[in-house]
């Protein structure tokens, strides 16, 4: 890390427009041509998707040189996202000391990866901080350029190999997952009830996201974020994990990326009192989306059938 800028393990599965978006924002960075990439490509699960996973890799394969290198790793099958992310992390910290992970509509920040190589860099020797997000639900200028919170944001992030390898566990069962977590860390992970994160326990792989998330409480963590996005989701309608319709209402946060360096330093780390009792729980209430009134009226009648089965 001292000599040379942390590695990006993107990765895309079928997407090529998303994957352009991403990849002419990435080159705009002010550290592409430093860094190297490595990219996962997930296999087909049928003919139609293997043609559009092939039109991907054909992509990569032709795209100009922007990066200081292109390592393309192509699943000969599908493993799904979650082995994909993983083990790709993984591998990359087999070689490396730190990992900037990307998904395949992830678009970044000219600033994106300076903020992340100063974090890393800055925070390397302080332990409880385990994640560096790019993304933030939150627009608190008046904060400074960045603030600690326990909630770890997926969309552009980073992390060191010693926290990863010591603490990443991807769960097979909510028990498992929540085997750790004392009454107060559940009720601080999902803000009292606001943000209903550990609903995805009881998906079949469990994603592993929350396994980070909760490994972040389990062991009185932080993350970093900047105190304005420094990325937008440019798939946020048609992601695996998440998904949305905008005739029901818009994601609040869903805002575009600030074009600025950021000062990653902080006097005190500690989470930021106000964001974990008040904004969080605020911004993060049905996962930041926000209903017009055609939504709320579908909400309502969904809601009561629901409750009746």
């Amino acid at each position: 890390m001292e000599n040379t800028y942390a590695p990006i393990a993107m990765f895309v599965y079928n997407r090529l427009d998303n994957v352009r978006k991403t990849l002419d924002c990435l080159s705009r960075n002010t550290l592409a041509k430093d860094t190297d990439l490595y990219v996962f490509s997930d296999g087909g699960k049928d003919e139609k998707s293997w043609k559009q996973v092939n039109e991907v890799r054909r992509f990569f394969k032709e795209m100009p040189a922007f990066m200081k290198s292109v390592t393309l790793v192509e699943r000969p099958e599908n493993i799904y996202l979650e082995r994909n992310i993983t083990e790709g992390i993984s591998q990359v910290l087999s070689e490396n000391d730190a990992v900037i992970v990307l998904e395949d509509d992830v678009c970044t920040s000219p600033y994106y990866l300076q903020y992340i190589n100063d974090a890393l860099m800055y925070y390397k020797n302080e332990k409880k901080v385990m994640h560096i997000s790019g993304f933030t639900n939150l627009d608190v200028p008046e904060k400074g350029d960045v603030y600690f919170t326990r909630h770890m944001a997926g969309w552009g992030w980073a992390t060191w190999k010693d926290r990863w390898n010591n603490y990443f566990v991807h769960f097979k069962s909510r028990e498992e997952a929540l085997r750790n977590m004392t009454a107060e860390k559940l009720s601080q992970i999902e803000y009292g009830g606001n943000f209903h994160c550990l609903q995805s326990l009881d998906r079949n792989p469990i994603p592993w996201d929350i396994c980070w998330e909760i490994a972040i409480y389990a062991n009185d963590g932080l993350c970093l974020s900047p105190t304005q996005t420094l990325v937008r989701n440019c798939g946020i309608n048609n992601g695996t994990h998440f998904s949305s319709q905008s005739i029901f209402g818009h994601y609040e946060y869903d805002r575009p990326f600030i074009v600025r360096q950021l000062d990653v330093k902080k006097s005190t780390i500690e989470a930021d009192e106000e964001v974990e009792t008040v904004l969080n729980p605020k911004a993060l209430k049905d996962h930041g989306f926000r209903y017009n009134l055609f939504g709320k009226v579908v909400r309502y009648f969904y809601l009561k059938l629901v409750k009746k089965r």
